[in-house]
């Protein structure tokens, strides 16, 4: 079933998305307070769970982590950490909830207008002329590479320099 072949009022596409992302991230999280209970059983987790430090990092994501798991629908790769990540901290979920809602609402709307338009553009475009449609998707997957490996090389000197200024 391909949603760029759908016919369906826009509405009734931003229903059908907004259910796949709340199943999709709601399973994830649910996943990650399974995870959070089986693991409590090895003692030394549990104590380590139980220490102020982790106790202060969980109750600051769970106060502070609703933003950030609505926003992590804007991005791609990192919505599925972020939910899992929510579970395994033990969110709550009267905040958990309301977040997901919130950004699963945004990812639909993205989805169920202009991210399938892009498809449709991409696609078009390579029944038009693959070659120049391969080339220019080429072109971009190395210019992030670049930009990645510039970015990596020029936060490398600053961790070395702080980790030997610590010694």
């Amino acid at each position: 079933m391909n949603p760029l072949d759908w016919s369906f009022p826009i509405a009734v596409t931003w229903l059908i998305m907004f259910g796949i992302i709340v199943v999709r991230a709601g399973g994830t999280f649910v996943l990650g307070r399974f995870a959070r209970k089986g693991i409590r059983k090895f003692h030394r987790v549990e104590k380590i769970m139980a220490g102020p430090k982790y106790r202060r990092a969980e109750d600051t994501i769970d106060r502070f982590g609703a933003p950030v798991v609505a926003l992590s629908f804007l991005t791609v790769g990192l919505q599925t950490v972020v939910n899992l990540a929510a579970g395994t901290t033990g969110m709550r979920y009267r905040r958990y909830v309301p977040a997901l809602a919130v950004g699963g609402s945004l990812w639909a709307l993205i989805y169920s207008t202009v991210g399938f338009l892009g498809f449709k553009a991409v696609a078009k475009a390579y029944q038009a002329e693959p070659g120049l449609t391969v080339g220019l998707g080429l072109v971009f997957v190395v210019a992030i590479g670049g930009l990645l490996i510039g970015l990596r090389k020029d936060r490398i000197p600053a961790e070395e320099s702080a980790s030997a200024s610590a010694n």
